[in-house]
C-alpha cells in the first residue's frame, strides 16, 4: 500500500514538473523581404543621324550633309520606330534580368506600355507610377538613336535613365548615361531581310541595356 501510494506521488510530481516546462513555440515564419518595384518605360523619341565626310569641310559642309541625307535619316527612323516600338522596346527589356544586371535587390518588374512625354522626364523628380512600395525604382529609355558616320560606321545608341528611390517619394539616386553598339544589318538595303535588320535591332537595344547595366553598376561601386 505505500509503495503503491509513493508509485502515486512521483506520477504526480512528475506529471507537474512536465507541466511547468516551458511549451515549445513554433519558429516565427521568415519575413518577407520589401516588396521592390522596378518600373520600366519604353521611349517616346527615336532620331537617326547620318554624317559623311562633308562635316569636315565646316559649316557649310555640314549643313550640306544633313540635308543629303535628311530623305533617308527620315525613313529610317520611322523603321527605327517600327521596329522599336514600345511593345518591343519593353518585351525586349523584360526577357533581361534587369534587376541582376543593375545589382539591385530582386524585384517585382512592372512594364508600362505608354512612353512618358519626353519633355517631364528630367523635370519630374517624383514618382512616375502610383505606387507604395517601400523598395522603389525607375528604369526609363530616353532615346534611341541611330547614327552612321562616315570614320566609325552604323551604330544603335540608346540613351537610359535608371531612378532609385527606396521608400522615398523622390529619387535618392540618379544614373543617365547611353549605351551604344555597332549594327551589321540595319538598315536593309532594297530586297534584303527586313525582318533580320529588325532583330538585329532588337539584339543591339539589348546590349546597349547590358552596357549601360554594366556602368551603372561600376559608377555605383565607384562612390562607395
Amino acid at each position: 500500500m505505500i509503495r503503491v501510494l509513493v508509485a502515486s506521488i512521483a506520477s504526480i510530481v512528475t506529471a507537474a514538473s512536465a507541466g511547468a516546462q516551458t511549451p515549445t513555440v513554433p519558429a516565427p515564419a521568415p519575413t518577407p523581404a520589401a516588396a521592390c518595384e522596378l518600373h520600366v518605360w519604353p521611349a517616346e523619341r527615336f532620331n537617326a543621324r547620318t554624317t559623311g565626310w562633308g562635316v569636315g569641310f565646316g559649316l557649310i559642309g555640314a549643313l550640306a550633309d544633313s540635308a543629303g541625307h535628311a530623305d533617308g535619316d527620315a525613313q529610317r527612323r520611322t523603321s527605327l520606330s517600327s521596329a522599336l516600338d514600345s511593345p518591343g522596346q519593353t518585351a525586349a527589356l523584360n526577357s533581361l534580368a534587369l534587376a541582376d544586371l543593375l545589382k539591385q535587390q530582386p524585384a517585382t518588374v512592372v512594364l508600362h506600355d505608354a512612353p512618358l512625354e519626353r519633355h517631364t522626364v528630367n523635370d519630374i523628380k517624383s514618382r512616375r507610377a502610383t505606387s507604395n512600395s517601400p523598395c522603389y525604382s525607375e528604369l526609363i529609355v530616353a532615346d534611341v538613336l541611330y547614327q552612321k558616320a562616315a570614320v566609325y560606321g552604323r551604330s544603335l545608341k540608346t540613351l537610359f535613365i535608371y531612378r532609385q528611390f527606396g521608400d522615398a517619394p523622390e529619387a535618392k539616386r540618379v544614373y543617365k548615361s547611353w549605351g551604344g553598339n555597332g549594327l551589321k544589318i540595319f538598315p536593309p538595303k532594297p530586297g534584303e531581310d527586313i525582318q533580320a535588320a529588325n532583330d538585329e535591332l532588337v539584339s543591339v537595344f539589348k546590349a546597349d541595356f547590358e552596357e549601360f547595366a554594366r556602368n551603372e553598376v561600376a559608377a555605383q561601386t565607384a562612390t562607395h
